[in-house]
């Protein structure tokens, strides 16, 4: 199918190859390799490289046609972190090695990069990385890692030179997580739940065959990193507990509530269909730049955007339910799901960098505004005060 092949043509051919290929008792394993071969997984990357050149919008229209037969495997050009980081940063030994599990979804992955003194100004990373042989040896604390209990790397940034400014002495490695040294603890939270966990990294090691891009150079890769994660928070954002559960929306929740025809209700519904609206138009044009300093900052927008409207989603659904929002526990479904909202709606305001460094790069790089003063951007990290 070529990059420009219409779109009624491309939605047959899906349709077609998965009523050939699927059905809900096929072996997961043996479907999600042919999902692989035939170019779904990825179809907007390379054909060289486990896709089929298509543009996002067609990779959309096919992850469209596997979700309406609910059939697995596409999508993960947008949605795989770990694989989009390799592809676009890594060797081609490491594409040819990472990626073919990472898209049979062989292989999980979670995120070490915050810690405890190193969140907004991530830069400022205490995690420390030394060469030892054909391997790296590392120490350090990090935090607000999901799925760190289930998965097999860790996409890694870590101190490998103090001696220069703190953005160059970074590097990004993928660390696996299922070896001694690798210590998680689980952190509640305030819904109750233990989604996020501190890793502790005690001598663990990662092979240097494992380090993406040159040493020193991991700021870079992780702003592809970060960049892809913005992207896929932007799209998409979890508003309930259970993560297939499906919302049933503002509009429906009025009608139950019965104060649909309430004029300010329809007001404030109306404003966040509209907020809803121009991300939506904002990520498609990021995702079809060419610019990948616009679509980075059109990204940044799109994930505080997303900020934005889960809060002001669950302030109007608080307003439209009223009191039965104060009640929780499974007993008060509907109080407890706007609960859940309300306070999960935090996640999305920290995780992929908080909405006060989306303000900061939209504010330098759309804005034009002018850095904010830093007396020691060029002076060694090992100089700087802590």
């Amino acid at each position: 199918m070529s990059n420009g092949g219409d779109d009624e043509v491309l939605r047959a051919e899906v349709r077609d190859w998965l009523a050939a290929n699927w059905s809900p008792d096929v072996d997961r394993a043996t479907f999600a390799a042919a999902v692989l071969d035939a170019g779904w997984t990825v179809p907007s990357w390379e054909p060289d490289r486990y896709g089929r050149g298509l543009t996002d919008r067609q990779s959309r229209l096919v992850a469209a046609e596997f979700a309406a037969v609910g059939a697995p495997g596409s999508g993960r050009d947008r949605s795989d972190l770990f694989a989009c980081t390799i592809h676009d940063c890594g060797s081609e030994e490491q594409q040819r090695r990472l990626l073919p599990p990472a898209l049979r979804g062989e292989s999980k992955w979670c995120l070490l990069y915050s810690e405890p003194g190193a969140g907004s100004d991530l830069a400022g990373l205490r995690t420390r990385a030394e060469r030892d042989g054909d391997d790296w040896v590392v120490n350090g604390q990090k935090v607000w890692t999901s799925f760190a209990t289930t998965a097999d790397y860790g996409m890694l940034v870590a101190r490998t030179d103090q001696d220069v400014p703190k953005h160059n002495g970074i590097t990004f490695f993928m660390l696996p997580m299922r070896q001694p040294g690798v210590e998680i603890r689980p952190v509640h939270q305030i819904t109750g739940e233990s989604e996020f966990n501190e890793v502790f990294l005690t001598d663990a090691r990662v092979p240097d065959a494992n380090r993406i891009g040159e040493p020193g150079a991991g700021w870079s890769v992780l702003q592809v990193a970060l960049s892809y994660e913005r992207r896929l928070m932007g799209d998409v954002a979890r508003t309930s507990r259970g993560r297939r559960e499906k919302t049933s929306g503002l509009v429906e929740s009025a009608r139950e509530a019965g104060c649909l025809g309430d004029s300010h209700i329809r007001q404030q519904i109306a404003r966040v269909q509209a907020l809803s609206t121009v991300n939506r138009w904002n990520n498609q044009r990021a995702k079809t730049s060419a610019d990948r300093t616009e679509a980075a900052t059109l990204l940044a927008l799109g994930k505080i955007a997303m900020s934005r409207i889960l809060h002001e989603t669950a302030r109007v659904e608080t307003e439209i339910v009223g009191a039965e929002s104060m009640l929780s526990g499974p007993e008060n479904p509907v109080g407890d799901a706007v609960t859940f909202r309300a306070l999960n709606a935090y996640f999305t305001s920290i995780g992929g960098g908080t909405d006060q460094i989306q303000r900061n790069i939209i504010g330098e790089r759309v804005l034009g505004l002018p850095k904010e003063p830093d007396p020691y951007r060029d002076a060694p990290f090992r100089d700087l005060p802590h």
